[in-house]
């Protein structure tokens, strides 16, 4: 059998309100040269039932299950790891892509130099019951300077929700990078990897639809141990010395490090990420503190 021109891959836990619906999203999309593998972390809800009748009905999909529950980073990277498609995507168990979707994508890499990395669309983010929050807005990554610390200072100025993590990758771009690694927005590390390896690429219609509901990990983990262990259960605790969003830093730096590039654009790299994240975190934190004074003044007052 010969590889698909793109893999989606599909991790799952307890998925069962959604995942129909991301699935019929996948296999009706108007490219029909994919494969669509889901890999199913040891639910005991209905998600086995589910993942079968659609493996039983479109040799597109590929089922697998685990025993146990891995974890996240194990399992979005072990969708990856499956594939065998020339491009490759994401595909949450609670998000919908419309009909246009890979095929809009791919359009732009067929019209693009090899060194663009990721193309994904514009993003409406939906709640539970599939109405659009126009309060959320998903940030706009496109960058397509060709020094690669420049594409790394645009997405770290901008990442917010990490939408385009779910855009179509070139996948050969996607194994020199670290993964989905087992920490706290490793989301954001990944982007910024593929940034300095390639451009990103926005295309300018929505065809995504992020849902946010009160199930998913940021909402569900109400604390960094319990999102740590969303991530990775054999983490038993967080710690570190510092707070989750200013631990990235450090794992920028690994980025910077590890992606091939030159020895000139790697120091680059490594002083924008310092200077460009810790600039933006502690404006956040003193953004933070000045909130919580107003609101103990406001208390105080009355």
């Amino acid at each position: 059998m010969s590889a698909p021109r793109i893999s989606v891959g599909l991790p799952v836990y307890n998925g069962e309100n959604y995942l129909a619906a991301a699935v019929e999203s996948i296999l009706c999309q108007d490219f029909a040269d994919l494969e669509l593998i889901i890999s199913d972390n040891g639910s005991d809800d209905g998600t086995e039932a589910i993942c079968t009748r659609y493996a039983g009905t479109d040799s597109r999909v590929r089922y697998y299950r685990s025993d146990t529950n891995r974890g996240a980073a194990w399992n979005y990277n072990r969708v990856f790891e499956l594939a065998r498609g020339e491009y490759f995507k994401w595909q949450a168990h609670d998000d919908v892509c419309l009909p246009r979707f890979l095929g809009s994508c791919l359009e732009v890499f067929d019209a693009a130099p090899a060194s663009v990395a990721l193309v994904y669309p514009k993003t409406d983010i939906i709640d539970a019951n599939g109405c659009v929050m126009p309060h959320f807005i998903a940030e706009s990554l496109d960058t397509r300077d060709p020094r690669p610390h420049r594409r790394l200072a645009n997405v770290l100025k901008n990442l917010n929700m990490a939408c385009p993590v779910f855009g179509l990758i070139r996948s050969s771009t996607l194994r020199k990078t670290r993964l989905i690694g087992p920490f706290i927005a490793s989301d954001y590390v990944l982007l910024s990897e593929l940034a300095m390896l390639g451009e990103l690429r926005e295309v300018p219609q929505t065809l995504f639809l992020r849902r946010v509901h009160p199930r998913i990990s940021t909402y569900a983990s109400n604390s960094p141990t319990k999102l740590l262990q969303w991530f990775d259960p054999s983490k038993r605790r967080y710690g570190r010395l510092l707070p989750p969003m200013m631990w990235l830093g450090v794992e920028y730096l690994r980025s910077a490090l590890s992606v091939p590039l030159g020895t000139f654009d790697r120091t680059r790299c490594c002083l924008t990420a310092m200077r460009v994240w810790y600039t933006r975190e502690l404006r956040n934190l003193g953004g933070r503190y000045k909130a919580r004074v107003a609101r103990a003044v406001v208390a105080a007052k009355g």
